[in-house]
């Protein structure tokens, strides 16, 4: 039986291809790491090891046969507790929704399957994708916070449960937990990836992400869920058939980053700095270190009102139900929601353009902005999910960011360093990050 740690995704899927190894051997090694480790990560919202391994024998069969491949066959995939499935519950966090599943299966697992995928199963999320933790802990220290909300997608991928898996971003979910839990999570620009059959939390902002083991990885599952969608407004028509591609290309100019330590700086721990510092100190000939725009301190002010807006809308009946079995966050996000005045919301909405009409330019001379992706390792404890104070505002302005699981950290846990691109400039971006992947060592 393989070791499922010694491979990454892309290796797999050649693999997987060849008759190399099956989708019942990768399943089976799957399964003995969930029966090791599930039971103190809590990682997994429905898993059934029966199921996932008829999909794999189907797999195999099909490949069998000698008809064409998808770029994902045989490859389970997990995804998120919030993405619609037929065959599966969809539960979204909330005991509103205890073991209802959807009419019918979402865009994204219409993709999957298209691609050859299988759908392996459901990860946890915090409640309705929103901050109240979930019953995950994080893979490198259980006493720790995964993050959130995509917990257990960026559990499973850290504990080798899975290769990869799909989450969500409407303020920091993505870049967060793939930190915390040291694992690449890249969340593209907004509009890429169709929303449609995922629980909407807010229509501005919410963006659907992916987690893997490497830069190549996310490149490999993004590529097959890339597509205009006419059930979802947001999307865009966007060719993702070069995004594996460009991850083994050599960059053509040696890049150039401006970095922010941002005015939240001062609330990273003194060993994180250290490794930021040491990090642009590395790098000084492609690193410039400037103040953050002024702009940008409205920018959390402005999120916040679109978010809670858009969950008093999407969640009140819930609220009006019986309020009481929504944790105290959600109530009081839903309450502050409901008082916003139409022209608060507006202002918010108009913000949001003219931020980025001012701040696009940058991308003229850098080949992207590097941050730290959290305010420091995982958070001590579960009673939080972190600040996605080094997220939101990149959620905001729509742009593609990706973490990198490249420095250590307080106690060596993982640190994720945060790269952000312009909108729909993914390719570029994930070039970029494969190019820091190969080049970032740390020390």
């Amino acid at each position: 039986m393989i070791d499922v740690s010694s491979l990454s995704a892309y290796e797999l899927s050649l693999r997987l291809k060849s008759g190399e190894i099956s989708s019942v051997d990768l399943c089976k090694s799957y399964i003995n790491r969930i029966k090791k480790f599930e039971k103190d990560v809590h990682a997994w919202q429905f898993f059934d090891e029966k199921i996932l391994l008829e999909k794999a024998e189907a797999a195999d069969d099909y490949r069998k046969s000698g008809k064409p491949l998808g770029p994902l066959h045989g490859i389970p995939v997990a995804i998120k507790d919030i993405i619609g499935t037929y065959d599966m519950p969809t539960e979204c966090g909330t005991i509103f929704r205890k073991k209802q599943s959807s009419s019918q299966d979402s865009e994204i697992v219409n993709l999957l399957k298209n691609a050859g995928a299988i759908v392996m199963g459901k990860t946890v999320t915090c409640e309705l994708a929103y901050i109240h933790p979930s019953k995950t802990t994080n893979p490198h220290d259980y006493t720790r916070t995964p993050g959130g909300s995509s917990s257990g997608s960026a559990a499973v991928v850290a504990s080798y449960m899975a290769h990869l898996s799909i989450g969500s971003q409407t303020g920091g979910s993505v870049i967060r937990p793939a930190s915390y839990c040291g694992v690449v999570g890249y969340k593209p620009s907004y509009g890429l990836i169709s929303r449609n059959g995922v629980l909407k939390v807010s229509d501005k902002l919410d963006t659907i992400g992916v987690f893997g083991r490497t830069v190549k990885d996310v490149a490999l599952l993004a590529k097959s869920l890339i597509r205009k969608d006419l059930y979802d407004a947001s999307t865009i028509y966007f060719s993702s058939d070069k995004m594996l591609e460009v991850c083994e290309e050599k960059l053509e100019f040696e890049p150039k980053f401006i970095f922010y330590k941002t005015k939240n700086w001062k609330n990273i721990n003194k060993k994180s700095q250290e490794a930021f510092e040491f990090l642009i100190k590395s790098f000084k000939k492609n690193i410039e270190t400037h103040d953050e725009p002024s702009y940008f301190n409205d920018i959390p002010k402005y999120h916040k009102i679109i978010h809670e807006v858009d969950m008093s809308n999407n969640f009140q009946v819930y609220y009006k139900k019986d309020k009481t079995k929504l944790s105290k966050e959600m109530r009081e996000a839903i309450s502050r929601g409901l008082k916003y005045t139409a022209k608060e919301y507006t202002d918010a909405i108009d913000f949001m353009k003219q931020s980025y009409e001012s701040y696009k330019e940058v991308f003229d001379d850098y080949y992207g902005i590097l941050t730290p992706s959290t305010s420091g390792v995982a958070d001590k404890g579960l009673q939080s999910t972190g600040s996605a104070d080094f997220q939101k505002i990149w959620t905001y302005l729509g742009l593609p960011a990706i973490s990198l699981p490249l420095l250590t950290g307080e106690n060596d846990l993982p640190l994720g360093l945060q790269l952000v691109g312009n909108k729909f400039d993914d390719l570029r971006l994930l070039g970029t990050a494969k190019w820091l992947e190969d080049n970032c060592k740390d020390e």
